[in-house]
């Protein structure tokens, strides 16, 4: 072979991998464009079923009693796909009402109500019960959330008095159940 033809065949080798390598790469940015298209046309799954989704739900409303009496309400609206689905989520809580579309279940909290721990004040009434207000009991808007017993006033030190009619705030669980038992001692029997 000449030096010519030696030549003349590596430029054409050269060429045809140029050529090669132009339109290898527009033939996978054609696919790409294709595949980018059809993933920004919107796929129908009306009529299909996934047998994992089921459509059912059912409200169910979680009660949480406080020691001081206040219930607090919670509703839910949760998927599920049979009764048992819902009785395993809720299992730690009582059961206590079901039918096809809600269920009711109950907790005891061991602690006292947020809305006591926020603006609850133990105090005294104008007939001497000891009684929890939401607000202080020397204001007129002051409303009784829970009543206990009466108490002999009398008895009380006249420091306490005031400190009753003031109100005693309510923070914590501790401090709920010392302050009833504090007074349980000057009640009257009735």
């Amino acid at each position: 072979m000449t030096l010519f033809t030696r030549i003349s065949f590596m430029l054409l080798l050269v060429a045809g991998a140029f050529f090669l390598t132009i339109f290898h790469d527009e033939a996978k940015t054609d696919t790409s464009k294709k595949s980018v298209e059809s993933e920004e046309k919107p796929i129908s799954t009306a009529g299909v079923v996934s047998p994992n989704v089921s459509e059912k739900t059912m409200t169910v409303i979680l009660d949480r009693i406080y020691l001081d009496g206040e219930v607090s309400e919670e509703i839910r609206t949760e998927p599920f796909i049979s009764i048992g689905d819902i009785l395993e989520r809720y299992k730690n809580w009582k059961l206590v009402e079901m039918d096809d579309t809600e269920a009711v279940f109950q907790k005891k909290i061991n602690d006292i109500s947020p809305l006591l721990k926020a603006n609850g004040y133990f105090g005294i009434t104008d007939k001497g019960v000891l009684s929890i207000f939401k607000g202080k009991p020397e204001e007129k808007n002051a409303q009784i959330i829970q009543s206990f017993f009466q108490i002999d006033v009398h008895k009380l030190e006249s420091g306490v008095q005031k400190e009753l009619q003031h109100g005693i705030p309510i923070k914590t669980k501790e401090k709920y159940t010392k302050v009833i038992e504090t007074f349980k001692p000057y009640s009257i029997e009735k």
